[in-house]
């Protein structure tokens, strides 16, 4: 937990109490006392990096917060992700906060399992808090906006190519023998934009000229078959590296 994070409910005025584990981790993993400095940050909103503690007990925090610092400046690529398998979901969820999208789509894919869209994973109520565990990781303080796209094709063929006009739309897909659609590099600092990353078989060959009808570029992170939770933080930390000069 690199950064206290506070719901606005809970600040008042100047100071915010907090209680459970983010106070336990402030006494026993960062074993702050009174006069100490601490990272805290609003849900929503701005960045504390010097919040006093003013108490602190295994079950009981207070914080005073002073001057806010802005939220760090949003991702360049937003995320397009065909539903996962669901334990696989709630492993992601986390680390797609830590990256700091703006938005993100979950979506259908002809190699997408239907019963994969009953599992509790897909509930703001159930993925906020991961989604919150990334931020503290990252600390960050605003959350992705989370959109669940049960069709593909208007999604693709509507909303994207509204969204991102004139940005750069990437689609992720193993090459076939080894060759074909090149790696993402140097992509970082084009955006803001958005990639797609589909089921681990890959998207059929009829979304894949959805995608490239709709503007996509294919890229590959190489001719092997990776993980859904490998390959999204594999091409999402490409992504963000800067280009080289």
């Amino acid at each position: 937990m690199n950064r206290i994070l506070f719901e606005p409910a809970e600040r008042r005025g100047g100071e915010v109490r907090l209680a459970g584990p983010r106070a336990h981790h402030v006494w026993a993993v960062l074993q702050a006392q009174p006069g100490d400095t601490v990272r805290a940050g609003e849900i929503g909103g701005g960045r504390y990096d010097g919040a006093e503690v003013v108490l602190s007990t295994p079950t009981e925090c207070l914080l005073r917060l002073g001057e806010p610092a802005p939220p760090l400046l949003r991702a360049a690529w937003d995320l397009l992700l065909a539903l996962p398998r669901p334990k696989c979901l709630r492993r992601l969820w986390p680390q797609i906060a830590a990256f700091g999208p703006e938005r993100v789509y979950v979506t259908a894919a002809e190699k997408v399992e239907k019963d994969y869209w009953g599992c509790t994973w897909l509930r703001p109520d159930v993925f906020r808090p991961l989604l919150v565990d990334g931020l503290a990781q990252a600390g960050d303080t605003i959350l992705p906006r989370v959109e669940v796209h049960r069709r593909l094709k208007p999604l693709v063929e509507d909303v994207l190519p509204r969204r991102y006009a004139g940005s750069r739309r990437l689609v992720a897909h193993p090459p076939r023998g080894g060759a074909g659609a090149a790696a993402p590099e140097g992509e970082a600092d084009a955006g803001p934009g958005v990639v797609a990353i589909g089921p681990e078989g890959g998207w059929s060959d009829y979304e894949l000229r959805m995608f490239e009808a709709a503007g996509f570029r294919r890229v590959s992170l190489g001719p092997r078959i990776l993980r859904t939770d490998t390959a999204v933080v594999a091409l999402l930390s490409l992504l963000s590296l800067p280009r080289p000069r």
